[in-house]
């Protein structure tokens, strides 16, 4: 529910229901253009299950005169699955709690997935990752990051992940290792549409090196591609800043048996 609580006397109060598909009930009553702008600002509240508020012109752009609008969303915060407890998912699980993700790390290896190693992190599990993700809950927010980076770990779980209806998979490696696991994906019945899936080598071209620069490249990926963004520089771009593209669905799924 997106509301009016600060502005003119004549829409203070005013609300419009948003859905995960970018639809809406209700009105403002004001310039056409504000119901819509708002809808999908708040339809990324909703995507992230974040409540807060948002400042935002009367005529539905960021100039003019402000109103407050009250964004109030009744979904969890999405999830964000990060399998290998490496330097580098340290760092991921704090790019991905800062963009407002229930960060889990599972590991199959208790000396490496331990609370001391991932302090920021929702949940740590101790399980192979396959497994894990076969009994656990994903939905059309989920993302999966995969940085184990070992064959045995990586051919099962990314069978599973790639045919799952989540919202981004990306798996670490070199661009060599990226080609020997697609093969290996293929041999055991992964089709190429299902391969287009994956993002791989992830992350965006930003010349990392570091851990934290690695994970800021695959944090930014998961945006550009959660909200269609192109990835490439905004000086001299000719593309719009803000799209106004629905939210994508958050309905939940069952788990994979």
């Amino acid at each position: 529910v997106a509301r009016i609580v600060e502005g003119p006397a004549l829409l203070r109060g005013r609300a419009l229901l948003v859905r995960p598909d970018g639809s809406y009930d209700g009105g403002f009553g004001s310039h056409p253009e504000l119901d819509g702008t708002v809808a999908a600002e708040a339809g990324a509240f909703l995507d992230a299950g974040r409540t807060g508020t948002l400042e935002i012109g009367e005529q539905g752009s960021r100039c003019g005169a402000p109103l407050t609008v009250l964004v109030e969303t009744s979904v969890p915060a999405p999830r964000m699955i990060v399998f290998g407890a490496i330097d580098f998912a340290s760092a991921l699980t704090r790019v991905g709690k800062f963009l407002g993700y229930h960060v889990t790390v599972c590991d199959a290896r208790p000396v490496f997935a331990t609370r001391t190693r991932f302090p920021e992190a929702d949940e740590i599990v101790v399980e192979w990752p396959h497994r894990y993700l076969e009994r656990t809950e994903t939905d059309g927010r989920t993302v999966l990051c995969v940085l184990t980076h070992d064959v045995k770990f990586d051919v099962p779980l990314l069978r599973l992940a790639l045919r799952l209806p989540v919202a981004y998979v990306g798996a670490m490696g070199s661009r060599r290792t990226h080609l020997e696991r697609n093969e290996r994906l293929r041999e055991v019945g992964v089709t190429e549409l299902e391969l287009a899936r994956l993002r791989s080598p992830i992350g965006l071209d930003l010349g990392a090196r570091t851990p934290e620069e690695t994970a800021l490249s695959i944090g930014a990926e998961i945006v550009a591609d959660r909200r269609g963004g192109s990835g490439v520089s905004l000086t001299g771009a000719h593309t719009p800043i803000h799209r106004e593209t629905a939210s994508r669905p958050a309905a939940r799924f069952g788990s994979v048996a």
